[in-house]
């Protein structure tokens, strides 16, 4: 397992973190990528000298090696990120947003996860989690506490359980909870106890019923890949994150677009991911060639794309300040091959390598080995992330931006 990061500001040591920009393999059981595999398998504890046996925490192998992108993780918490890799985590499966300064709303619900089967749905208001109050919380602190990020790796795991306080307009004459009164036992129930009818504040004074439901976790699938239609002969194929099966989604969708038609492929927000996986993504627009370099204590290596891609049709990039890793390697890729047109904002800056090693104790430290290079030999540095080709301005919608250049590329108006 390896991420791509960058230098910057000294970090304390992190545990538990899913954090982005994982390149390639996995270090359970012994497997690695194949990209990787030969320099994975013969990395030896950090820290652990030649014959040495005393018991090494990742914790303090990281502590004490001052690197700015090192991270620790206890074996549970690296056995829950490298679920996180093959596309799946462990949640209950609602998305949330913030709508006003004191409301956070559900807003979508996976189908037939958890919360769906605990009568959770899109419009519902999330009040609490646990019994604190998430009105003033930051949406990714909450949804670090609906996963359970707050707790001991032992205590957030598939079937551990968490109270969500919600609040749904009633409307007249109605007054079922979520889940109505009986709960399906095994996924969620509903606590007709904590069940309260109120005018609820910045509902606009419609009545609110206001229902505590337990609701069991799982593992879930996540959903990297999404098409939108933004506007006719335009289709913006947004890429969350490179986990396992991202590339093949991505080239389905693409195969699926009438002949010729321009897309846009959205990196805003991709932190990273398995390398793998953006180069499958270049090679979905590439026929063959090179796709980045990187280098590992001091070895060189190459990612190519296999052929047989797309070189015809129209592609524009779209990025902003949270396009990172393997996202900037896929993004440097494409427009180094002159294959798409960077529309959007800096990217964010992460051009090292950090590589995974299992401590004696099973905990799981990473440090810097490396730096990556897209085909022109740029790496992204922190504070200095790729330039698009065509900025964003202030208050210009990044979207509708990339559909004018995507049409200008197509030859439209």
């Amino acid at each position: 397992m390896s991420r791509v990061r960058n230098g910057g500001p000294i970090r304390p040591a992190r545990r538990g973190t899913v954090l982005a920009g994982v390149l390639v393999g996995a270090l359970a059981a012994g497997a690695a990528g194949a990209a990787w595999g030969d320099v994975v398998a013969d990395l030896p504890p950090a820290g652990i000298g030649p014959g040495s046996t005393a018991p090494v925490d990742a914790e303090i192998v990281v502590g004490a090696s001052g690197d700015t992108w090192s991270a620790s993780y206890t074996a549970e918490e690296y056995e829950a990120w490298r679920l996180s890799l093959e596309g799946e985590y462990v949640g209950t499966g609602v998305s949330v947003r913030r709508v006003s300064e004191d409301r956070v709303e559900i807003a979508r619900v996976h189908a037939g996860g958890p919360a769906d089967r605990a009568g959770l749905r899109a419009g519902d208001v999330l009040r609490s989690v646990d019994g604190v109050a998430v009105e003033d919380l930051p949406v990714t602190e909450v949804v670090a506490r609906l996963r359970g990020r707050d707790l001991p790796a032992a205590e957030a795991g598939p079937g551990s359980r968490v109270r969500l306080g919600v609040e749904r307009a009633v409307p007249a004459g109605a007054g079922a909870g979520p889940g109505g009164e009986q709960g399906d036992g095994a996924s969620g129930r509903v606590s007709r106890s904590a069940e309260s009818t109120r005018i609820a504040p910045g509902n606009g004074g419609v009545p609110a019923t206001v229902i505590e439901v337990e609701v069991e976790r799982a593992v879930l699938a996540t959903e990297p890949v999404t098409v939108h239609r933004d506007a006719p002969g335009t289709t913006r194929v947004r890429v969350s994150s490179f986990v396992e099966g991202a590339a093949e989604r991505l080239r389905t969708e693409v195969a699926g677009m009438p002949e010729g038609e321009g897309v846009v492929l959205d990196l805003r927000g991709n932190s990273g991911g398995l390398i793998t996986e953006a180069a499958e993504a270049a090679a979905v627009f590439l026929d063959g060639g090179l796709v980045g370099t990187y280098e590992v204590r001091g070895v060189q290596h190459a990612l190519r794309a296999a052929p047989g891609g797309d070189t015809e049709r129209p592609v524009v990039v779209l990025v902003d300040g949270g396009t990172m890793s393997s996202a900037e390697l896929l993004t440097g890729a494409l427009r180094d091959r002159n294959r798409a047109v960077v529309v959007g904002r800096p990217t964010f800056g992460k051009g090292t390598v950090q590589m995974p090693s299992r401590q004696p104790d099973g905990s799981v430290a990473e440090l810097t080995v490396g730096t990556y290079a897209t085909p022109a030999g740029t790496t992204p540095v922190e504070g200095g992330g790729l330039e698009p080709d065509v900025p964003v301005e202030p208050g210009e919608d990044p979207v509708v931006r990339a559909g004018r250049v995507l049409a200008a590329l197509s030859g439209g108006a």
